[in-house]
C-alpha cells in the first residue's frame, strides 16, 4: 500500500573513457527515472581527470535539488548518482550520498542501496580506531571501511571490497568511484538490485532497466550476487567476491510485488508481467462475482488488469491519483491525517456507486491507510467491496532495506484476516497466499527473500536489533 512501505534508495553510475565529455546530465536523467525509490534526497559526484572530484547533494525530489547550473558545475566523465529513502538513519542533509572521504592521493566516492543489519558494531569498531562520522547512516560506515582497507592497510581497491565484504551483515548494492575508476558491487544474496547497460562506448550501472530505457542505453546483464565489475578496455572485467561462495542467493521479492516499475526487468523477470501473474492468481484464488475490478493506483494497476483478464469481469479506473502530490508532511490530527489521503486519491463515484466492487492493492502493512482508503471508496456508495491483496500477510519486519513498521505495527502479525476483515468493515478480504506468490514472480522459493512473509531470514540477526524491532505480545 503506498505510503504505508518504502524502499530504501536508487542508484547510478556512469563510465566514460572520453575525458572531454560530462555525463551528469546522463546520471539526472537516469535517476530521475528512479526517482520512486526515494525521494527524501538526491545526489551526484563526478570526476575529471583535470576538474578532480566535484558533488553535490540536497533534500528533495531530483527536480528539486539539481537545477541548470548545478548540473553544469558537475564536471567530469566518470559519474555515480544516488536517491535516498531513509531506513537506517535519519531524514537530513547529512544523510544524502553519495557520500565522499578524501585521502592523501585520492578520494572515495560512494552510494548504497540496502541496509546493513550489523552496522552499529561496525560504526562502533571505525570510532575506537579514529574514524568521525556526520552521519548516523550504515552507508557511511561502508565508505570508511573501504578507505581503511584501501589506504591504511595499503590493498587494492578489490582487495578492500573483499575484505569489507567479509564484514558486512545485510543487503547492499554499491556504486563506487576511486580517483576516477568506477566499480559496482552487488550483496552475495543479491537482495538488491543492480544491472549494466551500454551507450555507445560507455558504461551504466543503474538500481533498475528503466534508468537505462530513458538515456537509450542498451541492457547488458544483471551484476551477479557477490559480483563486483569494473570497467577496462571497453570490456566489462568481472571479480566474483570469496563470500558468494556460501552465501544463499534471496532477491527481494517485494521488488517485484510494489518496489519497482512496472517497466524494468529485475534478474531476469520482468516486473510488469509478475504483478499481471499475481491478477490472475487472485482470481484463481478468489473468483469473486463483481461488476468492476478497481486497482489502487499505481503500483496495483497490473495487478487489477490480470485479475479482469482472468475473470472476464470490466476493468475500471474508479480512484483518480493525483500526480503532482509528493511526500505530505505529518498530520497532527485525524482530520488533517484524512485530509491527506483525499489529496493523493480521490473516487469516481459514478464508478462504484451501487456496484459489487473488487479493489486491488499491492500490500497491506499498518492497514491504517488501508482503512482511510476503503472510507473513501465507501462514500461512493458501493453495492458490495472486495478487497484483494497481491502480497502475502507481512507478519515480521525487514531488516535489508525496507522501511516497514515493528512487528508490534504490523496489522497481520496480531491480527487474523477475519479480524482484519472485520476491522476494514467490507465484504470480503483475500491475501495470495506464497506459494501463489512464488509462482506468479517464477523464481524458484530457495532464491527470494521472503523473511517478512514467514521469518525465515538470509542472514543472522544480531540480537539487539531483534529486541529492539521485535513486539512480543
Amino acid at each position: 500500500m503506498q505510503g504505508e512501505m518504502e524502499d530504501k534508495c536508487g542508484i547510478v553510475g556512469i563510465h566514460c573513457k572520453d575525458e572531454s565529455k560530462n555525463v551528469a546530465s546522463f546520471v539526472y536523467y537516469c535517476l530521475y527515472a528512479l526517482q520512486h525509490r526515494g525521494q527524501e534526497s538526491a545526489g551526484i559526484a563526478t570526476f575529471n581527470p583535470q576538474k578532480g572530484l566535484n558533488y553535490y547533494c540536497g533534500m528533495g525530489l531530483i527536480t528539486d535539488v539539481f537545477k541548470d547550473y548545478e548540473i553544469q558545475n558537475l564536471k567530469g566523465n566518470m559519474a555515480i548518482g544516488h536517491v535516498r529513502y531513509s531506513t537506517t538513519g535519519q531524514s537530513r542533509l547529512e544523510n544524502s550520498q553519495p557520500f565522499v572521504t578524501d585521502f592523501d592521493d585520492g578520494f572515495i566516492a560512494m552510494a548504497h542501496n540496502g541496509d546493513i543489519v550489523n552496522s552499529a558494531e561496525l560504526r562502533d569498531e571505525l570510532i575506537a580506531e579514529g574514524f568521525e562520522f556526520k552521519s548516523d547512516t550504515d552507508s557511511e560506515v561502508i565508505c570508511y571501511m573501504l578507505k581503511k582497507e584501501h589506504y591504511h592497510n595499503n590493498k587494492s581497491i578489490i582487495d578492500s571490497i573483499e575484505a569489507v565484504s567479509q564484514k558486512l551483515v545485510g543487503s547492499y548494492a554499491l556504486t563506487i568511484l576511486v580517483n576516477g575508476e568506477l566499480y559496482g558491487v552487488r550483496d552475495p544474496m543479491g537482495i538488491k538490485p543492480l544491472a549494466v547497460a551500454k551507450r555507445g562506448d560507455d558504461f551504466i550501472l543503474a538500481s533498475e532497466t528503466v534508468a537505462f530505457d530513458v538515456i537509450n542505453a542498451k541492457y547488458v546483464r544483471d551484476i551477479e550476487p557477490g559480483e563486483v565489475v569494473f570497467f577496462e578496455d571497453d570490456e566489462i572485467k568481472s571479480h566474483m567476491l570469496e563470500v558468494s561462495k556460501d552465501s544463499k542467493i534471496s532477491h527481494c521479492m517485494f521488488e517485484y510485488v510494489y518496489f519497482a516499475r512496472p517497466d524494468s526487468t529485475i534478474d531476469g523477470i520482468n516486473v510488469y508481467e509478475t504483478r499481471m501473474n499475481i491478477g490472475s492468481k487472485l482470481y484463481d484464488l478468489y473468483p469473486i462475482d463483481a461488476d468492476v475490478i478497481i486497482p489502487v493506483p499505481d503500483s496495483s494497476i497490473p495487478a487489477a488488469i490480470g485479475y479482469s483478464r482472468a475473470s472476464g469481469i470490466p476493468y475500471g479506473e474508479g480512484l483518480i491519483k493525483n500526480r503532482y502530490v509528493g511526500r505530505t508532511f505529518i498530520m497532527p490530527t485525524q482530520e488533517e491525517r484524512e485530509l491527506a489521503v483525499r489529496l493523493k486519491l480521490n473516487p469516481i463515484k459514478e464508478a462504484i456507486q451501487g456496484k459489487k466492487v473488487v479493489l486491488i492493492d499491492d500490500s497491506i502493512v499498518r492497514g491504517t491507510t488501508s482503512k482511510q482508503l476503503l472510507d473513501l471508496v465507501k462514500e461512493s456508495e458501493p453495492a458490495e467491496i472486495h478487497f484483494l491483496v497481491g502480497c502475502p500477510p507481512v507478519i515480521a519486519p525487514c531488516f535489508y532495506g525496507v522501511a516497514m513498521a515493528t512487528k508490534e505495527e504490523l496489522i497481520a502479525a496480531n491480527y487474523s484476516i477475519e479480524e482484519i476483515k472485520e476491522q476494514l468493515d467490507i465484504d470480503s478480504l483475500g491475501y495470495i497466499t506464497l506459494e501463489a506468490l512464488v509462482e506468479a514472480i517464477g523464481m524458484p522459493k530457495e532464491d527470494l527473500c521472503l523473511g517478512c512473509l514467514n521469518e525465515e531470514y538470509p542472514t543472522e540477526l544480531p540480537e539487539g536489533l531483534v529486541a529492539e524491532t521485535y513486539y512480543k505480545p
